[in-house]
Formats: C-alpha cells, structure tokens, sequence
C-alpha cells in the first residue's frame, strides 16, 4: 500500500512541475524568439524488498522546443531573424556565450550592438559600432557594415557569430538564456544566414498550451483520487490488524 501511495506522491509532484514548465512557456507566448521548454521525466525504481515492481516519477532536465516562430517584417536596420536552425552568440551576464533566437539589436552609447542588455558577440568579441556612421545594415550571411561620412560605399565591422548546435546540447540557465549544456562555447557556423528587417516571434502556440495545461489538471486529479484510494485501504488494514 506505501508503494501505492509513493507512487501517486511522486506523479503529482511531476505533474506540479509540468504545470508551472506550460505556464512558463504561455507567459512567453509575446517573447520575441523565444523557445518553448518541453518537460521530460523518467522512472526511478524504488529500493525495498518484495517484487521489483515499484517504481516512482521523476522529473527530467527539460528539452528545447526547436520549431521556428512566425517571422514578422519589421524594416528596422538592426532587426534580424534567423533562417531555419542555428541561434545568435550573446554574452551572459558571467562574460560566458549564451545564445538566443531574438534579432531586436540595438546600439548603446558607445555602438556595442546588444540583444535584451546582452552584448551580441561577433568575430571578435562584442560588436562595436564606431562612431558618427549614417547607415548601417546587416547582410545574409551576418556581416554588420555601416555608412561613415566621406566613403561611397558600405564599410564592414565585424561578423554575427552565429551558430548551429544540435538541439540535445542545449540547455537554458535560471535566466532564460540557451547555454551549451556542456559549458564549451560552440563554433560559428556559415552556413546559418540571417534576415535583415524581420523578427520572430515566439515558437510558443497558445492553444497547445493551453489543451496540455487542461490534461495535466486532469491527470493531476487522477493522481490525488489514488493517493485518497491508497490512504483508505491503509486505514483499513490498520482496523483489520487492530481486530
């Protein structure tokens, strides 16, 4: 009967934490680039006598929803999208490389282009733009140039360091950046291109939120409505034993 009981303690507890993973994901339904998280869990065998049948429900680090979000044209000059897989280089706030799927650059006092506060990292180091330029554009293949008064043509500073990791080595820190889950940056990869003038948006779907959300409250009730079943047949094994 404990088996009973610690099983459905431990499927609730799963469910609770799947619960706040989908909320996670629908508050974010309006992040630009943002990628949804998938929750995962596995079985974890109970140690004890008798047969080896028990086993409990825990949870696993999440996974990283892939699927690309709506691009939306926006005509800003810094405002980038990535074309199919691969992630922009950023700094985290602990000066290591994180990466992201949102393009809204924007240049600080000094020109360092940054994403959401975080520095977007380039060919060497963080992109600084120099001063007092007209114009400046971002091409397919990343490469950020700028107009200076006096030249006739576009003038190149540096290159997105853009990337295309598989989706297993992803993982995201406790601040909601995409780190390599071990620890090693990632090298640049040309064959990722980018869309200048466009945005995405999130790859969150509201309504597939929304419906897993409802299934895990129901599932959720399941798992209380065993834990009472397994309460009540303990109970009446204590008044049989009492006789």
């Amino acid at each position: 009967m404990d088996a009973l009981i610690y099983t459905a303690m431990s499927g609730a507890g799963r469910l609770l934490k799947s619960h706040q993973i989908h909320a996670n994901n629908l508050a974010n339904a309006e992040t630009g680039g943002f990628r949804a998280d998938i929750d995962t869990a596995v079985s974890q065998a109970v140690p004890g006598y008798g047969y080896d049948a028990r086993l409990l429900s825990q949870n696993a680090p999440t996974a990283l929803d892939t699927r690309n979000g709506t691009v939306v044209e926006t005509g800003r000059d810094l405002d980038v999208a990535l074309q199919g897989a691969g992630f922009l280089a950023i700094a985290a706030p602990d000066g290591s490389e994180a990466y992201t799927r949102a393009g809204g650059m924007v240049a600080g006092a000094d020109g360092t282009l940054s994403v959401n506060g975080h520095p977007v990292l380039g060919d060497g180091g963080a992109i600084r733009l120099p001063e007092g330029y007209l114009k400046v554009s971002v091409a397919a293949d990343g490469t950020v140039s700028v107009l200076n008064p006096g030249d006739a043509e576009m003038q190149p500073v540096d290159k997105l360091k853009l990337v295309k990791p598989d989706a297993r080595e992803l993982a995201k820190s406790a601040d909601g950046l995409i780190v390599p889950r071990q620890g090693a940056p990632f090298p640049a990869d040309d064959g990722v291109t980018v869309q200048s003038g466009h945005l995405e948006r999130s790859n969150v779907s509201a309504v597939e939120e929304m419906v897993a959300t409802m299934t895990l409250n129901r599932n959720f009730e399941m798992q209380m409505k065993l834990f009472n079943a397994a309460s009540d047949m303990n109970e009446a094994g204590n008044r049989l034993l009492r006789g």
